[in-house]
C-alpha cells in the first residue's frame, strides 16, 4: 500500500536490493510509525500520475546516451572514457514498479477493487499498469542484463536474478495479455500520458513489442520475426503517424520539462550534443540539429578532462542539448514515436521479415522525425535524402536504415545504445586513447555494472551474475555479453 512506501521508503529500497524478508505485519507495530497526515488507502489515479510523471527523466538516460555518443561530457569525462559504472537499479523497484504493482493489486483484490474502480474500470487500470510495468522492466534489463524479475517485488528472502532471455519472453507475454485485458469500461483517471485512450495504449504496447522483437535480430532472428509479425497484426495497431506519437507533456512551473530544468533551473552544463552527431548531420543538411542543439557545433567526444575544458574554452558556442527556443518549461519529451516504429519496419523489411517496401518506409520514417521536431521543409528534405550518407544504394541499405534509427531515438540515450549493441551499427569511434580491457573484444561498454549495495546485501544471486558477466579477470564486467547483444 502507499502508506508503506511513504513511511518506509528506505526499508523498501533495502528489501528490493537484498531480498531481506519481514514477517511482522505493519499493523503489529501499533501506531508508532503512523503519520496522521497520510492517506492510508492509496489513490490509484495518483499512483499512475506519479509513475507517468517520471518517464521523461527516464528517457533522458545520460550514461547510455554517452555510450551511444548522442551526448558528450564537457568537463567530467570519466563515463565517456569508459570508467566502470555501477548505477543502482533499486530505485526502479521502490519507485515506479512499486506503484504499478500497487495499482494492479488494488484493482484485483475484492476488498479494494470496487473502491478503486472510481478511477476507471479495474481491467483498464490493470492493463495500463501492466504495459508500464513492462516498459520499466525492459529498461532495467536492457542496461544490466540478468536482473531480479519474477520474484523481484515479493520481499521474501534473497531475491533471485532471472535470465534476460526469460525476462524478454515474459515481457512479450505481458504486453500481449495487457492489450487483450482492456474492456469497454470507464476511462482510467490520472493518465497524464495518453488520457486513458485505450487505442493509444494498445498502439504503445504493440509498438514496444516491435522494437523488442527487432532487438533479437542478431541472437534469435526466428523469435524476433515471429514476435514482430504478431505485434504488427495485433488488435489496436501500432504507431504510424505523428498524431500517434507518445510524448509526455509538461505543465511547466513546478513540473517543468527535463532539459529546461537541467539548463535553465539547475544551471548545469555538463552535457552537450556530441560532435559525433553533428559531424554526421551538418554535411548532409540535416535540419534536426537546429532543434536538438543550441548551435550546430558539437562537443568533441570522450576527451580527457583538461582537453575537454580547453575545447569548451575555445568553442563557447558548443551545442547545449535542445535549441533554447524549444527548451521551454512545457517542452514535450518523446517516449516512443511513429518515426521510430516506421524505421523499425524498414529494417524488418530489409531483413526479409516482412513484405513491406523498405525504401518507402525509410523515407517516411525520416520525414516523420523531421516533422516531429518541426523542421520539415520539402526542398531541404528532398536534398537531404539525395546526399551520399543518406541515399539508399545497393549494399548500404541496412547500415543507413539503422543509422537513421539511431538518430530517431534522440533524446532517448538508452534506445540509441540498444540499437548499437544489437546491430553493431552505426560503427562508432571510441573515445580517443581508450583501449579494450583484457578479455574484451570491444572498447565501448555493452552493459552497466551492478551496484555494490547488491553485492553486499544479496550475495548469493548477485555474485552468480557477476561470474556470468566475467571478462578477463573482472567479474560483473561492463563488457560481459548480455543475451541479445550482437557478438
Amino acid at each position: 500500500m502507499k502508506i508503506l512506501k511513504l513511511t518506509s521508503m528506505v526499508l523498501v529500497a533495502v528489501l528490493i536490493i537484498s531480498g531481506v524478508g519481514c514477517t511482522k505485519k505493519i499493523d503489529e507495530f501499533g501506531d508508532i510509525n503512523v503519520n496522521p497526515n497520510i492517506v492510508a488507502e492509496p489513490n490509484t489515479a495518483a499512483l499512475l500520475t506519479n509513475v507517468l510523471s517520471g518517464m521523461g527523466d527516464e528517457v533522458w538516460q545520460v550514461n547510455p546516451g554517452l555510450y551511444a555518443q548522442l551526448y558528450s561530457e564537457t568537463q567530467y569525462t570519466e563515463a565517456s572514457r569508459y570508467a566502470r559504472l555501477q548505477p543502482d537499479f533499486g530505485g526502479y523497484y521502490s519507485g515506479g514498479l512499486y506503484d504499478l504493482v500497487n495499482i494492479i493489486k488494488l484493482n484485483t483484490d475484492p476488498e479494494t477493487a470496487a473502491k478503486s474502480a472510481v478511477n476507471g474500470s479495474n481491467a483498464n487500470q490493470i492493463a495500463t499498469a501492466r504495459i508500464l510495468k513492462a516498459w520499466h522492466f525492459l529498461r532495467i534489463t536492457d542496461q544490466w542484463g540478468d536482473i531480479p524479475y519474477f520474484k523481484a517485488l515479493n520481499f521474501n528472502g534473497q531475491i533471485p536474478y532471472d535470465k534476460q532471455q526469460d525476462i524478454y519472453a515474459d515481457l512479450f507475454k505481458e504486453l500481449k495479455e495487457a492489450i487483450a485485458q482492456f474492456d469497454g469500461g470507464a476511462t482510467v483517471k490520472g493518465d497524464i500520458l495518453l488520457n486513458g485512450n485505450i487505442v493509444a495504449w494498445k498502439k504503445f504496447a504493440n509498438s514496444l513489442r516491435m522494437i523488442m522483437a527487432l532487438r533479437l535480430s542478431s541472437v534469435d532472428a526466428v523469435k524476433g520475426k515471429t514476435e514482430f509479425l504478431d505485434a504488427m497484426a495485433a488488435s489496436g495497431g501500432y504507431l504510424t503517424n505523428n498524431a500517434d506519437d507518445i510524448r509526455l507533456v509538461y505543465p511547466g512551473g513546478n513540473y517543468s520539462s527535463v532539459f529546461y530544468r537541467y539548463y535553465n533551473i539547475t544551471l548545469r552544463s555538463d552535457y552537450a550534443i556530441s560532435k559525433t552527431v553533428t559531424d554526421f548531420m551538418n554535411p548532409t543538411g540535416d535540419r534536426r540539429i537546429n532543434a536538438w542543439g543550441s548551435s550546430t557545433k558539437g562537443f568533441a567526444y570522450g576527451l580527457e578532462r583538461n582537453d575537454a575544458i580547453a575545447f569548451a574554452s575555445a568553442n563557447p558556442d558548443w551545442a547545449r542539448i535542445m535549441n533554447p527556443a524549444i527548451r521551454t518549461e512545457t517542452q514535450p519529451i518523446p517516449i516512443l514515436t511513429s518515426s521510430q516504429i516506421t524505421l523499425a519496419r524498414a529494417e524488418a523489411a530489409q531483413r526479409g521479415w516482412t513484405a513491406e517496401n523498405a525504401a518507402n518506409l525509410y523515407r517516411t520514417g525520416i520525414e516523420l522525425n523531421w516533422r516531429l521536431w518541426n523542421v520539415y521543409d520539402a526542398t531541404a528534405f528532398n536534398a537531404y535524402m539525395l546526399t551520399t550518407p543518406v541515399a539508399l544504394t545497393a549494399g548500404t541499405e541496412l547500415t543507413k536504415i539503422i543509422t537513421q534509427r539511431w538518430l530517431a531515438a534522440f533524446p532517448d540515450g538508452l534506445e540509441a545504445w540498444n540499437i548499437i549493441r544489437s546491430t553493431g551499427l552505426p560503427a562508432l569511434t571510441p573515445a580517443p586513447g581508450t583501449i579494450a580491457p583484457a578479455g574484451a573484444n570491444r572498447i565501448i561498454p555493452i552493459r552497466m555494472g551492478i551496484s555494490q549495495n547488491h553485492f553486499d546485501l544479496n550475495t548469493t544471486y548477485t555474485n552468480a551474475v557477476a561470474d556470468l558477466y566475467k571478462v578477463g579477470g573482472e567479474k560483473d564486467s561492463q563488457y560481459g555479453k548480455m543475451w541479445w547483444v550482437k557478438p
